[in-house]
């Protein structure tokens, strides 16, 4: 059977199909641009006009994105509502809210869960699954489906205690990025720093990602069917007790993988 125009369209000379196009739609938002215009959607996912539009209009049929007032299209309701299907969110996160529920009640602060991903060591990140916050938490730059550095937030590097030297040597590959001007950037001391998390069970952070902010965070022992996983909190410095907000971080995460068991 002869293809007609628009199935020669859909498939780029280098075999690339409609789906890899949506991707490249997809992934052109961003915390930063969570809308668009299709010129800039256009520019970002390197496709011609009349290929963009006719795929926007799939998109926006099929509920995966949303057509705003201002003509600018945003991420819909249906691609929510698959996301929310993960493992991350059914199994993960609903058993985790109430364990996050009792560690703000316990302290008051900001509670933050989450997970390790990248498609290889020298590009994974902290991918936050849940967060807690109340009124009188210190305001933090993280949200729910946001990512973070693995070495300057509390979550990242209590991530950063489960892996093994050879991960390790991988992760290390990749300029580590100073956020303040007490991040740990470099491998000597960032891997001394590590070996003290795992010597006590629970990993700092001391304004390394943002200034005035401490991290203290736990990871869960292995779980399977999930992906690496951290549970800390985000105090400001002059509230910052480690001595008495490590063991309530280590205690949390060993009783939420018990009840994901």
């Amino acid at each position: 059977m002869r293809e007609d125009a628009e199935q020669r369209e859909d498939r780029a000379p280098s075999g690339e199909g409609l789906l890899d196009r949506a991707l490249r739609v997809l992934g052109s938002f961003s915390e930063d641009d969570p809308a668009l215009t299709a010129a800039e959607l256009g520019a970002r996912a390197t496709l011609s006009s009349s290929t963009l539009h006719r795929l926007l209009a799939r998109l926006v049929d099929q509920g995966l994105l949303v057509r705003l007032p201002d003509r600018r299209y945003a991420i819909g309701p249906r691609l929510w509502e698959l996301g929310e299907l993960s493992p991350l969110a059914l199994r993960l996160r609903e058993t985790a809210l109430p364990h996050m529920l009792r560690l703000y009640e316990a302290t008051g602060e900001n509670v933050h869960l989450a997970v390790l991903d990248g498609p290889s060591p020298e590009g994974s990140a902290a991918l936050y699954v849940g967060r807690v916050t109340g009124r009188h938490s210190i305001p933090t730059l993280s949200r729910m489906g946001g990512r973070g550095p693995l070495h300057t937030t509390g979550v990242g590097k209590a991530l950063l205690m489960t892996r093994d030297d050879a991960w390790l040597a991988r992760y290390f590959t990749a300029p580590l990025e100073r956020e303040t001007v007490h991040s740990l950037t470099d491998e000597n001391a960032l891997r001394t720093d590590l070996s003290r998390a795992r010597a006590r069970g629970f990993a700092t952070t001391r304004e390394e990602m943002t200034l005035g902010n401490v991290s203290v965070a736990a990871p869960l022992p292995r779980i399977d069917g999930l992906p690496p996983t951290a549970i800390g909190l985000v105090v400001h410095l002059e509230r910052a007790d480690e001595r008495r907000l490590g063991p309530l971080v280590i205690q949390t995460a060993r009783e939420l993988a018990d009840d994901l068991r």
